[in-house]
């Protein structure tokens, strides 16, 4: 039976250093993801490349740094990047989609749900939904300009079987190659570790701007939404292939053993939180060692103004923060209530639930913190 596939394609796989699409390329990709799809697997393609691939039409001699360039540069490039998978996926008879997403696209469950619902339709009808992020609009995408995170969120989002991130380099090393000799390739990761971090490195090339780092990071996403990860090379004809049997030119990651819920996913990764609460020692250490909820009783503080059924940071007396939840209260609820008993503040105010933030919507920062270091 099919899997469901996601493919990460980045802007050095589609463009020369000088800007400008590579067709050789876009056709020798094209027929990789052909491939697959003939195979009976469901593709979708998560794309870089709008900005490179738009900004030498425009007139700029390199990649432009102004946001609006950005803006325009992608603005050209995305219709160009679409013209060209379109003609090259319908010489194997495969229809391309265009999906455009941004942050609050995801953040915004209402919203999530409607691109879950596009997608589904287009994969029951044998089309490749190819999604990239709205540059045109999305100032901050812009800026951090790398669509790793993208892809590990979107694999979550459609219960992907496994996320293929294609790179110009087979795979992770235990340091980097081009400067350590005796570098070694990480055939197989179980769990992510500072180490992994720390020989990740920086930025790939001056095309694209997405280093080894952030595909770790991404790799934290979909380990955690249970979601197998590849990144790799794919250089010849047959290496897609060979990297969904398991054989591929890269390092694997699995699945997490303890991946989030999709509810937990949702709040780790995906929501927007409204505001804070302040704890004290007693509640950071039921909330992070004990597997408590939060109770009225070790709160000393609301910010903000948030409404029940948001998401909101806890945050310690220094102001580290500690993780995100669902609460059940509103800010001025939380701050009636704060230091009592939940006997005494089921007394004080009214609610369905004593728990200010049940412990099965909650989400340590441990969980959270890597998947947001570049915002």
């Amino acid at each position: 039976m099919g899997k469901r596939i996601v493919v990460k394609i980045g802007s050095s796989s589609l463009t020369s250093e000088e800007g400008g699409l590579n067709r050789t390329q876009v056709r020798f990709l094209a027929n990789e993801l052909s491939a697959i799809h003939a195979d009976g697997h469901q593709v979708l393609l998560v794309t870089s490349g709008a900005i490179a691939a738009g900004f030498r039409r425009l007139g700029y001699s390199t990649r432009p740094k102004l946001v609006h360039e950005k803006q325009a540069a992608a603005a050209v490039g995305q219709a160009l990047l679409m013209q060209a998978y379109q003609e090259e996926l319908s010489h194997n008879g495969i229809i391309a989609a265009q999906i455009l997403l941004t942050r609050p696209d995801f953040s915004n469950r209402g919203r999530a749900q409607n691109a879950t619902r596009t997608i589904e339709e287009l994969l029951k009808q044998q089309a490749i939904p190819i999604i990239n992020e709205n540059d045109t609009v999305a100032v901050d995408e812009i800026k951090f300009g790398e669509n790793d995170s993208l892809s590990a969120l979107v694999a979550n989002l459609v219960k992907a079987d496994g996320l293929f991130i294609l790179t110009d380099m087979d795979g992770v090393y235990t340091g980097d190659p081009r400067k350590v000799p005796d570098a070694v390739r990480i055939e197989r990761v179980e769990t992510l570790t500072e180490d992994l971090y720390r020989v990740a490195g920086g930025a790939g090339s001056a095309v694209g701007t997405g280093g080894m780092r952030s595909k770790i990071e991404a790799a934290r996403i979909a380990m955690q939404g249970g979601v197998p990860l590849f990144v790799g090379r794919v250089s010849e004809p047959g290496d897609l292939q060979a990297a969904v049997a398991g054989a591929g030119k890269g390092t694997y990651f699995a699945s997490s053993l303890h991946s989030l819920s999709a509810k937990k996913h949702w709040v780790a990764f995906l929501s927007d939180p409204q505001g804070k609460i302040v704890v004290d020692a007693g509640a950071e250490e039921a909330l992070l060692h004990k597997g408590r909820s939060l109770l009225p009783a070790g709160i000393t503080a609301a910010i903000g103004d948030f409404h029940p059924g948001e998401v909101v940071e806890v945050v310690n007396a220094e102001g580290r923060i500690l993780g995100r939840g669902v609460t059940n209260y509103s800010a001025w609820q939380v701050t009636a209530v704060a230091g009592l008993s939940s006997e005494e503040a089921h007394k004080r105010i009214e609610v369905s639930r004593v728990e200010v933030v049940h412990r099965d919507e909650w989400v340590a920062s441990a969980i959270i913190k890597e998947a947001h270091a570049n915002e």
